[in-house]
């Protein structure tokens, strides 16, 4: 199994390149939808790497392999301009979650 990057941006592509993974810049809907088809056609492909900004944009799409699908897993990941969510985002997450409030 292997990963696979789908980002909005070059310089995460290039970053991640540099680790190893393979990935791939799209601007357009058309371009996501196609990456995102051939990502989960890819049975070698075992996590989907997804800047934060894009899985935001394409949230549906997102969601409907990670409901839809065995693999893979999708994660979002922070691009160059730092991460999209609030300080208090993972307690927010358990609250939502669970119902539990962290202190």
């Amino acid at each position: 199994m292997r990963m696979f990057l789908i980002s909005d941006n070059v310089d995460t592509q290039t970053g991640l390149r540099l680790a190893g993974v393979e990935g791939i810049v799209v601007h357009t809907a058309a371009e996501i939808k196609k990456a995102l088809e051939s990502v989960v056609l890819d049975k070698n492909i075992g996590v989907l790497l997804v800047t934060e900004k894009l899985a935001k944009d394409y949230r549906e799409d997102i969601d409907k392999i990670r409901l839809g699908e065995k693999l893979p897993l999708v994660v979002e990941i922070p691009d160059r301009h730092g991460t999209g969510r609030t300080s208090d985002s993972i307690t927010s997450y358990v609250k939502e979650a669970i119902g539990v409030k962290l202190s």
